[in-house]
């Protein structure tokens, strides 16, 4: 844990969209004697809180994408729908003109007795052939009326539909959004309950699991030579990331002037012209994976089972990170957190972008240490 858990202290309620007043001693995880608490244990809450928030912003992601994209779609059949009732419209004019013509024009006198009794069959024959033309232009008004009638209907199903869809995921996203908060007040609610010495211990204990994990995992050979070169989007993408450095995280912000750890991820590979997916589950299911000992700057080290936290490989086992709630963008040990695997954005040629690629080794490599700092 940072040197910045005093200040979270008073910030994590911010950051959540609440401001929530100290709760009293009875409501703290332990009651009894929070002061007695051994460290190791207060660490362990403290850390499946923040992972459990971190999971439920990215849930939160998630849902916004997909909002997002059924807002474009909701505006895309709108304006597809506009368009054919205005050609409905067209079409309705001219079915009614055609409607006037034929009244005004109607005979009791068949065309083949007209033909007859002309004095110029030819001239005849030639009005006939008009007629002719006449009548298959009338038949192509009509099958552009009905042709339009049809579209205009399914279109308005469409957009009602797409819609319904719009309103299931903004309720949905509200739910999300409640949980976020919900897991940061619990954050808060620990962090209150603790007196100053704790708060310094569980720095120095959180910062002294890291270094072990650190060592463990660099003297291990699991990033092996670690000398290897970013590609030039790669190279982009993090200087980007490294141009964050300072600037607050937020739940669910994509930045300019705070960020998420998948906001940073993504609007990073973005500025470097490699669109990738918004959140770090869909970031580890899409891309293609490459193993730690082949980590070159610009990979993207995804952490914890259920890939809830990302972050860009900096080099000489270093990562670039949106942390936690109450932090900055900064440079972290790459085992700060137990380690799921590695993707790179760029390994595919542009058109194939989006499609994952199956592993080249374990998908699932080792973790430096657990979530509990064993």
């Amino acid at each position: 844990m940072s040197g910045r858990l005093l200040r979270l202290v008073c910030t994590a309620a911010v950051a959540a969209g609440t401001v929530l007043a100290p709760l009293p001693a009875a409501a703290v995880p332990d009651p009894q004697a929070p002061g007695q608490r051994p460290v190791a244990e207060l660490l362990t809450d403290l850390q499946t809180l923040y992972r459990d928030a971190e999971q439920a912003t990215e849930t939160y992601n998630a849902t916004e994408e997909k909002l997002k994209k059924q807002r474009a779609e909701v505006d895309r059949l709108d304006a597809e729908l506009a368009r054919a009732r205005l050609t409905l419209h067209d079409s309705r004019g001219a079915a009614g003109r055609l409607a006037r013509e034929q009244y005004q024009n109607s005979t009791a006198i068949s065309p083949y007795v007209r033909l007859l009794l002309a004095r110029d069959p030819q001239h005849a024959l030639d009005e006939r052939h008009v007629i002719g033309q006449l009548a298959r232009e009338r038949a192509e008004t009509v099958g552009r009326l009905v042709g339009s009638e049809k579209k205009s209907d399914g279109l308005a199903r469409e957009a009602r539909k797409a819609l319904d869809g719009q309103l299931t995921l903004a309720a949905r996203q509200k739910k999300d959004q409640d949980d976020v908060r919900k897991r940061l007040a619990d954050i808060e609610k620990l962090l209150t309950s603790l007196t100053p010495d704790q708060l310094t211990a569980l720095t120095d204990a959180e910062k002294t699991t890291t270094d072990k994990a650190q060592q463990k995992l660099v003297t291990s050979g699991a990033l092996g030579d670690d000398t290897r070169e970013p590609s030039r989007e790669g190279d982009r993408a993090l200087r980007y990331a490294v141009q964050q450095i300072g600037k607050p995280y937020e739940w669910g912000a994509e930045g300019p002037k705070t960020y998420d750890c998948s906001g940073l991820t993504s609007e990073a590979w973005g500025h470097a012209g490699t669109p990738i997916p918004r959140t770090s589950e869909e970031q580890w299911a899409e891309l293609p994976r490459v193993p730690l000992n082949e980590l070159r700057p610009g990979d993207l080290v995804i952490y914890f089972p259920e890939a809830t936290h990302v972050a860009l490989y900096l080099g000489d086992g270093k990562i670039v990170q949106a942390p936690r709630t109450g932090e900055t963008v900064q440079v972290s040990p790459v085992a700060s957190y137990p380690i799921l695997g590695a993707v790179r954005p760029d390994s595919l040629p542009k058109g194939a972008r989006g499609t994952a690629r199956p592993a080249p080794t374990d998908p699932h490599p080792p973790t430096p240490h657990s979530p509990n700092g064993d």
